[in-house]
């Protein structure tokens, strides 16, 4: 069965209806993309991923049947064969640098564009993928924060693939507690630094794809304070490099010294590094000392728009799949034929069960397309903008968002493709199709770069109340804008019901924004991803009000094709609003009154031995 994508509809009618990606181009920044020519961009990434990534994405999954995966020889990392091609494609493509400026090899695509290739990139390949987001995710720390001689030597060599690059955090005994790291760094005479540590969990930490692989590696000087304050970011190389800033033969002292075996992903490796265990490990200060987690947030921040992004391709794929499956698959009769003689068998899209599964399904794919946009709209809008109000409007939003964005698209990507392989039934649970493969992928997802009751807790503990509740202010006040286009494009019980949910949600944050900052703090934490749920619930129903506004006032004037794709965006939104927005107004109401079993509940009362 050939496995499908995104929505090319829905991708395109956020694109170039809802957030008007060609006006961009009238600002000066973006005017070589009008929509032409970013339809042209998206149909080239949507063939890079059909017909080289999905290929490549069931060859390297080793449950499969096609025991490739990632191997360990001799401490050297090879990753599956049928990803060389593929890769060699995507950087000769530029597609690694796509929004970067041209002087380093990027081709100064708006970041919204870039987010509906990610999204068809992730879909395909996941696995894949992780490779060049990383290697961009460490160019761009070093483009921010690295000196010129840096950029010189790296950024070239990164934007085009040339080079791999990761991120080097977590250690065993630190966990999500990154101030609590060990590695040490020692300064040398000429200015570069002795690395000794040991990392774990990095992701792209060794491979045959490229010459060099540049680790980003947080650790200590020897005068740094404790916690994260006296962390340091360095520059650390698989190979060491020559006065020219190439690749030597020399290796430096970075050994991989396990790979994990992981639910999914299989075709990503994820390794322990020891850095300096025999030899001496060479790296170079980024930046100042004791600034390195401020440096590596700018990461960070993107591998968690970057994460959601992977939950929604990997989510949109599995509906696409599981839609054209259920058109297809013919199974029993329509429950009202169901005892009359000789009853017609239909597909089973026609089987109410099924069809809500895949309502459901597409509510949540078209809200989070919308809020994983959105966001990238936003850093595009700040970039152009040239009035300070707006661009820190649209930042405070970012800030905001950002957490929203990355833990409920990744939750709400774990249920959806749990429903993908329920509308397959019993060959969902089959590597044959790949359902389950989608499953496996996405289950990381939610851990990645802070899992998600981090995102929880930083959303309460910190967006929450950042700049005295601006943040909120400000998304509260572009959703009231969706409440008046909704009730002016004449749907009433959509701008009503917007309405009721976001003033019970702005009443649910002043209730446990004003118990975290009492007595009863850990109480309210207890329920910080209840909070966030409920925010992310408000984002679903607003990108359905916007999109149903937009559809209802092009519905009449449009052609047969256009009009069954706008019927449907109306559709999933009275579906949305009719059946989740009930269970939404509910999680809101339940914040107002925080529970306090969470933290009286006694830890023997858990489990009995």
């Amino acid at each position: 069965m050939a496995q499908l994508l995104s929505d090319q509809r829905d991708q395109e009618f956020l694109l170039f209806e809802i957030f008007n990606i060609e006006s961009f181009s009238d600002t000066g920044k973006f005017c070589d993309f009008n929509n032409k020519t970013c339809k042209m961009i998206l149909k080239e990434a949507r063939k890079l991923a059909v017909e080289e990534l999905v290929p490549a994405n069931k060859e390297a999954d080793v449950n499969n049947g096609h025991p490739e995966g990632v191997n360990f020889i001799n401490g050297e990392i090879k990753v599956p064969k049928s990803y060389h091609g593929p890769y060699e494609n995507f950087c000769s493509g530029g597609w690694i640098s796509m929004c970067d400026e041209e002087e380093w090899g990027g081709q100064k695509m708006p970041q919204l564009l870039a987010a509906a290739c990610f999204e068809l990139f992730m879909g395909s390949n996941p696995s894949f993928f992780n490779y060049p987001a990383l290697t961009h995710g460490a160019g761009a720390i070093v483009k921010e924060f690295g000196s010129n001689l840096q950029k010189e030597k790296y950024l070239k060599n990164m934007f085009s693939g040339k080079w791999a690059g990761t991120m080097c955090l977590t250690e065993a005994q630190a966990g999500s507690d990154v101030g609590a790291i060990d590695t040490k760094a020692f300064k040398n005479p000429d200015g570069t630094y002795s690395i000794e540590g040991n990392k774990i969990f990095i992701s792209g930490a060794d491979s045959d794809l490229v010459e060099n692989v540049i680790h980003p590696v947080l650790a200590r000087t020897e005068s740094a304070p404790s916690g994260t304050s006296g962390i340091s970011l360095f520059l650390v190389p698989k190979y060491r490099l020559d006065e020219n800033g190439k690749t030597t033969n020399i290796k430096n002292d970075v050994e991989i010294t396990g790979i994990e075996e992981k639910l999914g992903m299989h075709g990503n490796v994820t390794c322990s590094v020891s850095f300096g265990s025999r030899n001496k490990c060479t790296g170079e200060l980024v930046g100042e000392e004791n600034k390195g987690m401020k440096y590596m947030f700018l990461m960070m921040n993107e591998a968690r728009q970057g994460a959601a992004l992977q939950a929604l391709g990997i989510s949109s794929a599995s509906y696409a799949n599981a839609v054209n499956y259920a058109k297809e698959r013919i199974q029993g009769p329509q429950i009202i034929d169901a005892f009359k003689e000789n009853p017609v068998k239909v597909p089973i899209i026609q089987h109410p069960d099924v069809r809500r599964e895949l309502l459901t399904m597409k509510s949540l794919i078209d809200g989070n397309r919308f809020l994983t946009y959105y966001l990238k709209w936003c850093t595009d809008k700040a970039n152009i903008s040239k009035d300070n109000t707006q661009k820190e409007k649209l930042k405070n939003i970012i800030e905001f968002l950002t957490p929203v964005s990355k833990a409920y698209t990744t939750f709400k990507g774990i249920d959806i493709t749990a429903s993908g392989i329920k509308v397959f039934g019993g060959y969902g649970f089959i590597e044959e199709y790949p359902q389950s493969q989608f499953y496996r992928d996405v289950r990381i997802s939610s851990i990645y770069e802070g899992t998600n009751g981090i995102q929880a807790m930083d959303l309460l503990g910190r967006k929450l109340g950042m700049k005295k509740g601006k943040p909120l202010l400000d998304l509260i006040n572009e959703i009231q804008k969706s409440v008046e286009k909704a009730e002016n494009s004449g749907l009433k019980n959509i701008s009503e019901k917007l309405s009721k949910l976001l003033s019970k949600t702005g009443e649910s944050a002043a209730s446990i924004g004003k118990t975290a900052s009492g007595e009863n703090i850990l109480d309210a934490f207890g329920s910080a991803s209840v909070f966030l749920e409920s925010v992310g619930d408000l984002c679903m129903a607003w990108a359905h009000a916007e999109k149903a506004s937009t559809a209802a006032g092009k519905i009449e004037s449009s052609g047969k094709k256009d009009k069954t794709f706008y019927q449907g965006v109306l559709k999933t939104a009275e579906f949305y609003y009719d059946v989740i927005v009930p269970e939404s107004l509910g999680r809101s109401d339940s914040l107002k009154k925080i529970t306090k079993t969470v933290m009286s509940m006694p830890e023997a009362g858990f489990a009995s031995k």
